[in-house]
């Protein structure tokens, strides 16, 4: 009897972090990549990998209809630090269940964004926090849930303009 008792708080345990989980929705995780080094006045690329979680897909940043919302990196680059361009993949045309006559442009699975950086050539020297957040609408088969926001951070390290970099 006792351990039947314990099986079933261990199993309504298990049931409502199962519930947690589900209504905190569906997620686009982010992996930052190692110190990505620049030289003062000159330009660098940073790949952002992101993932978007099973079972889910996510508008591209260039959907085919106006009323669905795009996946979107805003960033807030470091003084000394500027960000020239955002290239987000292409999206892939996706028919659902949802809606079987029409295409939607979505990223599912891992998918990169690439920021160009420049760094000022009087940026002192160092290491600097680029941050920002991935702003997306994730659907599964029967619904999409409201925009949500994935915080990023990266290192960018400064270095001098004689210095070689590897």
């Amino acid at each position: 009897m006792k351990q039947c008792f314990y099986s079933v708080v261990a199993l309504l345990g298990l049931l409502a972090l199962a519930a947690a989980a589900q209504a905190q929705g569906p997620s686009v995780s982010f992996t930052a990549p190692a110190v990505v080094t620049v030289q003062a006045g000159k330009n660098g690329s940073l790949t952002l990998p992101f993932r978007v979680g099973n079972g889910f897909h996510v508008n591209s940043h260039k959907p085919h209809e106006d009323y669905l919302i795009p996946t979107e990196l805003k960033l807030e680059p470091p003084s000394g630090v500027m960000v020239s361009k955002v290239d987000y993949p292409d999206g892939k045309d996706t028919t659902f269940p949802f809606a079987p006559d029409e295409k939607l442009s979505v990223y599912t699975g891992d998918f990169n964004v690439t920021v160009q950086v420049h760094a000022l050539p009087k940026t002192t020297p160092g290491t600097y926090a680029l941050k920002g957040v991935l702003r997306f609408q994730a659907c599964d088969n029967r619904a999409c849930y409201p925009p949500k926001n994935t915080p990023i951070e990266m290192m960018v390290s400064v270095v001098p303009t004689n210095v070689g970099i590897r």
